[in-house]
């Protein structure tokens, strides 16, 4: 309901108090008969939207995301050169970038804001350290389902993207099917080059807080049981993945920004966690 709150805000058109009323009304309506956090919170975040009348109230946010992230390519790039683990640096710079998740807990309500923490950012270790476990599932080969998670956040997955790709594996990215908070979309992933960083670019199918399986096409359904690794960037796609069972190793790359996020996957509140799960 924070970010509801928030995002009622950024269009700001006179329906703040419509939005939330009726968000607060399909949050009573589903509390209790939706198991999943990620589902109901979609169910929530629609008749939010559906009350805003506005069919990306982020929109200005995600351009201004991309831009501030963009301004750190240099840095990033002399971050990851001078590492000795090269991989391990580019996870790390993967992670980094969600913090930028608006209205979200912990995280940054701007991107502005994130000029004032990108250095303090890059000197946090990762408190869940399982890339060496990643790098060896890599060296094997194979197709990668890389899932995205916000807008500028995705400009920082480009060079592990490119440490994956050099290490001879195809990978298939996967971006949301409608707009749904600051989180990318295939018009997202163009305006930032992405697409040329893939193999192939899909998307969940559908307006949904992470990856809905019952939403999604035959084709990413396909390349998901196809898949050597999945890698899952973000609280949403942990809460709406977590409880599947894929049959394939699923790396989840994310800062743990609220307490049931941390407990689940063993960390404290604001910790950077690269978790992989066989």
């Amino acid at each position: 309901m924070e970010r509801v709150l928030f995002q009622s805000r950024l269009p700001d058109n006179g329906r703040e108090s419509e939005s939330m009323i009726a968000a607060l009304k399909k949050c009573s309506e589903v509390i209790l008969e939706e198991p999943n956090s990620a589902r109901m919170a979609t169910k929530v975040h629609r008749s939010s939207y559906d009350a805003l009348g506005v069919n990306d109230p982020y929109h200005d946010l995600k351009l201004r995301a991309d831009e501030t992230a963009s301004r750190y390519a240099a840095r990033v790039k002399e971050f990851i050169d001078s590492s000795d683990n090269r991989f391990r640096a580019a996870v790390k710079i993967a992670i980094l970038g969600n913090i930028m998740d608006f209205g979200a807990g912990i995280a940054i309500d701007s991107p502005e804001e994130f000029d004032g923490i990108f250095e303090s950012l890059l000197k946090m270790d990762l408190t869940v350290d399982d890339t060496e476990r990643m790098s060896e599932l890599l060296r094997q080969g194979g197709s990668v389902v890389y899932i995205f998670d916000n807008c500028g956040e995705t400009v920082f997955d480009i060079p592990l993207i490119q440490q994956i790709r050099s290490m001879g594996n195809r990978v298939v990215g996967v971006v949301r099917g409608e707009p749904i908070l600051n989180d990318a979309t295939l018009e997202d992933a163009a305006r930032i080059g992405l697409n040329e960083q893939l193999d192939l670019v899909l998307t969940t199918g559908a307006f949904a807080i992470g990856v809905d399986m019952r939403k999604i096409g035959k084709e990413l359904r396909e390349e998901i049981g196809a898949a050597s690794l999945i890698i899952a960037k973000g609280m949403a796609n942990l809460e709406s993945l977590g409880e599947e069972d894929l049959g394939v190793p699923i790396a989840y790359l994310l800062k743990a920004k609220c307490a049931p996020v941390a407990a689940e996957i063993g960390a404290k509140v604001g910790s950077n966690v690269a978790k992989l799960i066989q």
